[in-house]
């Protein structure tokens, strides 16, 4: 978040779901996928981020304007087209594959230039006993143990995910990632590495990273970790995660981006409360601390009735440090904060309207 500005911003939205089988037995491959597209109104929205001049550490903003205009990113949901293979492969093996590709509904342009399936590809084998190993591009732990702690689900336009995760390579996806995952009854547990960790679902780097991939004779170069456990009861949801990133701004040189959170969920009749903590520290290559911070955010969701969910998120990150140059000191900045407000309709389920209004105030 930069920049000192106050933000409301309103939308209406719709989006679509489709799946369609191609099933032969207990084996077959399924085309699935999501449309999402809004149209927002926000105010006070500077045309460009601000600029920082590299001598001085000096600031300069953009005037903010009013916009009012097609999203492509996504409101509720990220605009995608996959496909899924299951293989039966006896004594409860199964062989499996995801392929997803993300794109601006608005274009039809894809959200990661030179990659057809930038949001999942991988291939790997589930058992029933010992669970699911996976080769490829694919979430990070954090990323799926906290999906079911958030109000708004990751949504793109209402949920500020960038810093809660990071606009790191681990933000969302990591490329060249090995991944385990098994649950036994209500808990689940993650573990994955990347070899090389490639830019993040949100299409972002922090820094010019070396490709943000694997590079020879530097093993530790651009890798990434993390683990998370998750318990998922009748009313109770608890779940611990840890991520980590090793960026190489120059080739056998790495920093560090380390991210641990918790959060808990409760749920009964018709609505579900949820809160969380997340716990956030980068340094560079020489150890010294570029940000900071923790983030916190709480939520509901209430179903109004059997069709209208309504949401209500607060989000706020208390930066303790931020530095932007070499050669401005590490500082407290203000805090930025958001809260919004969702009303879901759906017709279906795989078709819904919804609208949302959100303040934001960003700083730093």
């Amino acid at each position: 978040m930069k920049g000192n500005t106050r933000r409301m911003r309103a939308a209406i939205l719709v989006s679509a779901t489709g799946c369609a089988g191609l099933a032969h037995g207990q084996s077959g491959v399924t085309i699935y996928g999501v449309v999402d597209l809004p149209i927002a109104y926000i105010n006070h929205q500077a045309a460009s981020a601000p600029t920082i001049n590299p001598i001085t550490g000096a600031v300069t903003r953009q005037p903010g304007a009013n916009s009012f205009s097609m999203v492509s990113a996504g409101g509720m949901s990220g605009s995608r087209w996959g496909l899924r293979g299951v293989e039966e492969l006896g004594g409860g093996l199964k062989a499996l594959f995801v392929l997803e590709s993300g794109f601006a509904a608005d274009t039809g342009q894809a959200t990661r230039a030179g990659a057809i399936f930038s949001r999942t590809a991988y291939v790997g084998l589930q058992s029933n006993r010992f669970g699911q190993f996976s080769l490829g591009r694919q979430n990070t732990s954090m990323y799926e143990s906290l999906g079911n702690f958030l109000p708004a689900k990751f949504a793109p336009l209402f949920e500020p995910s960038v810093a809660l995760l990071g606009g790191t390579a681990g933000g969302g996806g990591l490329d060249n990632a090995v991944k385990y995952t098994a649950a036994a009854g209500p808990v689940t547990v993650r573990v994955h590495y990347s070899f090389g960790a490639g830019l993040s679902r949100f299409g972002l780097t922090p820094v010019a990273v070396q490709g943000g991939g694997e590079t020879p004779g530097h093993a530790r170069d651009n890798t990434a970790y993390g683990a998370g456990v998750t318990y998922l009861g009748t009313g109770l949801g608890l779940t611990a995660t840890y991520d980590q990133w090793n960026p190489a701004v120059v080739t056998g040189s790495t920093g560090t981006s380390k991210k641990a959170a918790l959060a808990a969920s409760y749920a009964f009749g018709r609505t579900k409360l949820m809160a969380g903590y997340r716990w956030g520290q980068n340094k560079d290559a020489g150890g010294s601390t570029l940000v900071r911070d923790n983030f916190w955010w709480a939520g509901v969701n209430y179903d109004a009735t059997a069709a209208l969910t309504l949401t209500l998120g607060y989000y706020f990150d208390d930066r303790r440090t931020l530095k932007t140059t070499p050669v401005q000191p590490n500082s407290n900045p203000v805090n930025p904060w958001q809260v919004n407000f969702i009303a879901d309709y759906s017709f279906s389920k795989r078709t819904d309207i919804y609208l949302t209004v959100a303040y934001a105030r960003n700083s730093g």
